[in-house]
């Protein structure tokens, strides 16, 4: 099943500022900053991946920290609306008393489809639901010392597109990557992909009433799903231009390979490839230690590195 859609590879995000979204994720999260570079469009802004111990697709949560001054998203409609990660049997309590002590917003336990989840939001409003899977994801975690395997999140469960109309967007998923509607509760349709076990799963919510969201900070910026390889992608492009869509070219984004067009619902789509990973200028060892910039930005690395934020 190599030349298929093989989940959510990672999910982009904006933030406001640097440090604050630096320490919630790796201080409070407890996931590993897995490469710390800059935006392509604006080198003196950061880009921060955050995911497991090895930059695993499917665990990967990037920012564009744009600053204090960015205003604040609105959640509605066009939008990626939550994100779920997935996290282990008997770990709620922990993350409830984990945000009660560290000043997090969240919400008491809830459940669907069958799953206990959490939601909490980040420091700029994001939002997010930590789900207990029905059956226990078996992802190795990123650990710190704070938190440990037996409460770490294992990499994405699921993310929530928030649509006016959900017909079209549904065409994507199941005629081009895949997915199959599986469960259904009032307005919420839950597909999920069959070529992956762990970050497979997408909910369409329809509300036809509701205004459209505004992606500024805390906001989702895009949602890229996983192939095997830059070919497999192509492949998929082609599907994509015959299906009647605007697309990239495709993009070389140093550690995968991309294309991005908007799916009929309005959210920003991105394709990524596993090839070639986070290890081609760092050892695994190493990850996220080092500012790492695209080669076009090197012979300004000191320029940028006086205008980026400090972090420690």
């Amino acid at each position: 099943m190599e030349n298929t859609i093989k989940g959510i590879h990672h999910i982009t995000a904006i933030a406001g500022d640097a440090k604050k979204n630096y320490d919630f994720y790796t201080r409070i999260l407890g996931l590993r900053m897995v490469k710390k570079t800059v935006n392509f469009d604006d080198p003196n802004t950061y880009h921060f991946y955050y995911g497991d111990g090895v930059g695993t697709p499917g665990t990967i949560l990037t920012f564009f920290p744009w600053g204090s001054q960015i205003p604040a998203g609105r959640r509605g409609t066009r939008q990626v609306t939550e994100i779920g990660y997935a996290v282990p049997e008997g770990s709620l309590d922990f993350w409830q008393k984990r945000f009660e002590a560290n000043g997090v917003t969240y919400n008491k336990v809830s459940e669907k489809f069958g799953e206990k989840y959490l939601t909490f939001l980040d420091p700029d409003g994001l939002k997010f639901e930590l789900t207990v899977p029905k059956n226990a994801d078996a992802r190795t975690p990123w650990e710190t010392s704070e938190v440990t395997a037996e409460n770490a999140t294992r990499g994405f469960h699921h993310i929530t597109i928030t649509s006016n109309k959900m017909e079209d967007t549904a065409k994507i998923l199941t005629d081009i990557f895949g997915y199959k509607l599986t469960e259904t509760h009032v307005n919420r349709f839950r597909f999920v992909t069959d070529a992956v076990d762990t970050a497979a799963i997408v909910d369409l919510v329809e509300v036809p009433g509701e205004r459209a969201g505004h992606v500024a900070g805390g906001s989702v910026h895009h949602v890229a799903f996983r192939v095997a390889n830059d070919q497999i992608l192509m492949e998929y492009r082609k599907k994509i231009v015959e299906a009647g869509y605007q697309i990239t070219d495709k993009i070389d984004r140093n550690y995968f390979y991309s294309l991005y067009f908007r799916e009929p619902g309005g959210v920003l789509f991105e394709l990524a490839s596993d090839n070639p990973g986070f290890g081609v200028d760092e050892t695994v060892e190493n990850l996220g230690t080092g500012l790492m910039l695209p080669a076009q930005y090197e012979p300004r690395r000191a320029q940028i590195e006086k205008v980026l934020p400090v972090l420690s």
